[in-house]
């Protein structure tokens, strides 16, 4: 008779005190919010969370709290984060650096219709065979060169320098496209893990909320057994609930420090402070067909432009080996001071030379050959690269579709998986529900959450892998670079530290 009186009671209770909630949060209806919206902004969907300083217990009804950074740890967008990358990746650092060498190739192409100098000086001792037989005595002599001045300057070659600098200006161009495709790979990559950090994040979030949860579930249990009402295996059951919830907020807090150092080291600043991000997961809508995306790659694609610059090159390489037997027209001077003694006489000699090659018929032939053979090779090696780049496209705008189904799926289960457990905690609360139940809903919950998470992250990271597969941000926005943003000072003084 004392329990159904406590249970009365308790009943009446939890009905005013619903009562009293609806009165101070009248849009608070649990379990009835309903979204017609096919593709919702994530904000939209997101269980509501009631202000904690209105009442603890109003927290069962919500669902993640916001990150709890210190309020002056430094914000990064991914503007910040990709503006500090195109600063700092040694990818990119490197890749202009094969630009530069490239330009330097091309000016030693030219150096060939640029005059040459030399400079000699010796001594020489001689002692003649032939002549000492002749005589019938050794003859020997010094001969002493003070200075031998040499100039020359190539007039025409036949077009051989003129194709060794094309050669070189193509490949200076396959660099600067090797540059966009770093760039592009790096620019993924940042946004992967960006968006990693950003639901790392929230899977910490969730595991706080579920601690929380599982924390008034035991109170409830510990409370319902002082009382009488429930047995002591309700009171071990929320107990390891809670020991589980805790040890999976540990492992949540663990795989965030992973996510930021990898973040860190993709941005080039492995030795930052730590830092929040200023954005949160979330569904930007965007539209495109597979023919669009297509022919932006055909405009935008690094790799699409390279293959067809390979193949000149090839080309012009067939042409430069044919020109392997054309002659040299060159003027050459030269001056001599010496003698039998350093400054004892001089002379000089100039004119102007047609001069050829040593040709080996037969090994010409053949580089012929093999420079054409070269030449098929680059055009099919062009045509299977623009293949897999239409594959890729393909593989990226298919996954791109399938991962932004989900998202309404992800969101129905949350709101589901919300309604029962607002409905499984109610019935515990007023001692008509098992723990068991309760518990299933808890776990039902935070993984429709954790689903509903992944789903926006893999989103965003499939937006960004189809950005790199075209070649183009489809979401434009332009990125500055800037001098603080290149090497935050917190980073320098880090790395100094650590060397």
């Amino acid at each position: 008779m004392r329990k159904l009186v406590v249970i009365f009671l308790l009943s009446i209770f939890s009905l005013t005190q619903g009562l009293a909630y609806a009165n101070v949060i009248p849009m608070f209806e649990l379990g009835n919010i309903i979204i017609d919206e096919e593709y919702p902004d994530s904000t939209k969907v997101e269980p509501l969370v009631a202000p904690r300083e209105n009442s603890e217990n109003l927290k069962i009804e919500g669902g993640v709290e916001e990150s709890s950074m210190p309020a002056d740890y430094a914000e990064f967008s991914l503007e910040d984060c990709l503006r500090i990358a195109l600063g700092n990746n040694p990818r990119i650092q490197s890749a202009m650096q094969d630009i530069l060498a490239s330009d330097a190739k091309i000016r030693q192409a030219w150096s060939n219709y640029f005059p040459s100098f030399s400079w000699q000086t010796g001594y020489t001792r001689i002692k003649q065979l032939q002549l000492s037989d002749a005589i019938g005595r050794n003859l020997i002599f010094n001969y002493f060169v003070l200075g031998q001045i040499t100039a020359s300057q190539m007039l025409y070659d036949f077009g051989v320098t003129q194709n060794q600098v094309t050669i070189q200006k193509i490949d200076n161009k396959i660099y600067k496209m090797n540059l966009s495709e770093v760039i592009n790979d790096v620019v993924y990559q940042v946004k992967d893990a960006y968006y990693q950090l950003l639901y790392a994040q929230e899977n910490k979030n969730v595991a706080l909320d579920m601690v929380d949860k599982y924390t008034l579930f035991y109170n409830q249990a510990k409370s319902y057994y002082e009382s009488g009402i429930s047995p002591k295996v309700d009171v071990t059951i929320a107990e390891v609930n809670l020991s589980s919830s805790k040890l999976t907020l540990i492992q949540a807090e663990n795989a965030v420090d992973v996510a930021i150092a990898k973040l860190n080291n993709v941005m080039g600043i492995p030795y930052s402070d730590k830092y929040k991000l200023s954005d949160k997961l979330a569904y930007n809508a965007m539209d495109i067909t597979l023919d669009q995306a297509e022919s932006i790659a055909k405009e935008a694609r690094p790799e699409y432009k390279m293959a067809d610059l390979r193949v000149e090159s090839a080309l012009q390489n067939v042409k430069l080996i044919k020109k392997s037997w054309a002659p040299q027209l060159a003027l050459k001077g030269q001056f001599q001071v010496g003698g039998r003694t350093f400054v004892n006489n001089y002379g000089y000699n100039f004119g102007g030379y047609l001069n050829f090659p040593t040709i080996n018929g037969m090994l010409l032939k053949n580089q012929i050959k093999e420079a054409k053979a070269l030449y098929s090779r680059q055009i099919a090696e062009a045509l299977n690269t623009k293949n897999n780049i239409y594959l890729d496209i393909q593989q990226a705008y298919y996954s791109f579709n399938e991962k932004k189904n989900q998202i309404p799926v992800a969101t129905l289960g949350v709101k589901q998986a919300k309604e029962n457990y607002e409905l499984s905690f109610g019935r515990y609360k007023v001692g008509v529900g098992s723990p068991t139940e309760l518990k299933d809903a808890q776990v039902a919950y935070q993984n429709a959450l954790l689903s509903y998470f992944n789903s926006l992250y893999q989103y965003n990271t499939a937006v960004a892998y189809l950005e790199k597969i075209v070649g183009k941000n489809l979401n434009p926005s332009e990125v500055k670079l800037d001098k603080d943003a290149v090497c935050p000072d917190n980073t320098k003084k880090k790395k100094k530290n650590s060397d």
